[in-house]
């Protein structure tokens, strides 16, 4: 079930680092290097699949951009931000 912006916000306070604008939640994540960034890359695509939910994401060199958000329900849901927390403890762990 898509959540209203009132309860997005809300919910972004605990995600001090993502911002909501375009029906998405994003989060632009920089690592030392493009090996750190590719690795954190591939722990968190295990992730989306164990949760089967997958972002819009884009890599240059060492900085990770996603957005999150569930097709489905056309906007966003809590899946986007279990999806985070699992991204927020896999970058926490680098």
């Amino acid at each position: 079930m898509k959540l209203d912006d009132t309860i997005i916000e809300k919910k972004l306070l605990h995600f001090p680092e993502w911002d909501y604008y375009d029906n998405a939640i994003h989060v632009e994540l920089e690592f030392e290097n493009f090996k750190d960034c590719f690795s954190a890359m591939s722990r968190i695509a295990f992730e989306c699949e164990a949760q089967n939910h997958h972002p819009n994401w884009s890599n240059v060199f060492n900085v990770l951009k996603i957005s999150l958000s569930t097709h489905d329900a056309g906007g966003v849901t809590q899946k986007d931000f279990d999806l985070a927390e699992a991204i927020e403890s896999i970058v926490e762990e680098e």
